[in-house]
């Protein structure tokens, strides 16, 4: 046998391997029913999914138009802004007996404050009393805010009444005894060709002669403060009401969401809290720079709320979010892109939205010239969250939170 006529006969009784596969020119190109049937599925449920999403951000109009602006790049939280657990040694007071104690003022060893739910309450020892209520029930909801009222800043007067600042209702002084409150300065109506849509908080003079306040917004009522921080406009204002002349005048404007605000010794100038722009400005409402600003501190670590006086003669600032670095700013990142910020508003509600805010409680004394001197922190919010202010009295600091059941207190003595 030659060597062709092996090769033959080799290639013809070479064993096969049977499988229960088809040749691939059976099924190349071909598929089967059911293959079929989860692909027109996946493609229709896909569709079904994709569709609204679609409709959302090509059709539906976003609720906010956000301004373009930068902020610095936030400091390095070392020195002054080093973390720290100091405000976990803080210990809760009233928890779950109160809600969203935001400000916080005290006649004697009296506190007072008001709450989410529209009332004016003074705290002695472990029990709250009622003062009055400024608005009217029900109250709870959203919807409802308006009606209830949403006491803000308060402060004590030279005759030791109260002046506090409702977000809807407007300005108020509350006799604490009786209970009697008479409105200053009706929250809504239009000044100066704006309307005071998100009252916040509220400065007296020592003879009480003059009160000043912020307006964060003309376009944002405090339920939707979400909407003003996001859409960075700067329609807020620091206003000046006489309480003898009754005359009600705009000081500073076009300021980005103005909060806290609080009255330096000499009365010549407030410090109020920019709090989109996370600074804090001094405007001049009297003397010879009457109508001016400057900056008192600028490019903070966080996003500062009210502002009070420390003992040392310097002012605490209570910050409830932070601008961390090293670390990611998500606010920061969104300043400069607008366009991001209108789909997160048409697809998400401002309540989703503030579960994705980080939980970090700040809470700073700041001197003049802008230097921090001390700061407490809590990573995380795990003992005093949300806070709004930072309030010091027979050597504690009281903690008043815009969102959180309880009030904080954090003894200073050990710090």
């Amino acid at each position: 046998m030659n060597e062709s006529v092996g090769l033959r006969f080799r290639r013809l009784h070479r064993p096969q391997v049977i499988t229960d596969e088809l040749p691939e020119h059976r099924h190349k190109g071909s598929g089967t029913y059911s293959g079929k049937v989860f692909q027109v599925t996946l493609l229709s449920l896909g569709g079904f999914l994709l569709l609204p999403l679609i409709f959302i951000i090509l059709i539906l109009e976003s609720p906010i138009q956000p301004d373009l602006f930068s902020l610095k790049e936030p400091p390095v939280m070392k020195g002054c802004w080093e973390p720290n657990l100091k405000l976990r040694e803080a210990q809760r007071l009233y928890e779950d007996q109160i809600l969203g104690p935001e400000s916080i003022a005290n006649i004697g060893d009296v506190l007072y404050s008001g709450t989410a739910d529209g009332k004016i309450v003074k705290l002695i020892g472990r029990r709250i009393h009622t003062v009055t209520r400024l608005g009217r029930p029900p109250c709870g909801s959203k919807e409802e805010e308006s009606s209830c009222g949403r006491p803000l800043g308060i402060r004590v007067g030279p005759n030791g009444t109260l002046f506090v600042a409702d977000a809807y209702l407007g300005l108020f002084e509350v006799n604490p005894t009786t209970g009697e409150a008479v409105r200053l300065v009706s929250g809504g109506q239009v000044v100066a060709g704006r309307k005071l849509s998100f009252i916040n908080d509220v400065a007296v003079t020592q003879d009480g002669k003059k009160l000043y306040f912020t307006d964060s917004s003309s376009r944002w009522q405090r339920r939707d403060y979400m909407h003003l921080i996001m859409e960075a406009t700067a329609d807020g204002r620091v206003l000046e009401f006489d309480t003898e002349s009754r005359e009600l005048t705009v000081v500073m404007e076009n300021l980005r969401f103005p909060n806290g605000i609080h009255l330096l010794p000499d009365e010549e100038s407030v410090l109020v809290a920019e709090t989109t722009m996370a600074r804090i400005r001094r405007v001049h409402v009297a003397g010879l720079n009457k109508g001016g600003m400057d900056t008192f501190m600028d490019n903070l670590p966080g996003f500062p709320d009210n502002i009070r006086p420390s003992s040392s003669g310097g002012y605490w600032v209570a910050m409830s979010a932070v601008r961390p670095n090293p670390g990611f700013s998500m606010l920061d990142f969104l300043s400069q892109r607008p366009w991001i910020k209108k789909l997160i508003f048409k697809l998400f509600s401002q309540e989703v939205l503030m579960k994705f805010v980080p939980r970090y409680s700040l809470v700073a004394e700041l001197h003049d010239g802008g230097v921090c001197t001390r700061s407490f922190h809590d990573p995380n919010g795990e003992v005093a969250a949300y806070v709004s202010e930072a309030h010091e009295h027979d050597g504690s600091l009281f903690l008043g939170s815009f969102r959180s059941p309880y009030v904080a207190k954090l003894d200073l003595r050990d710090l």
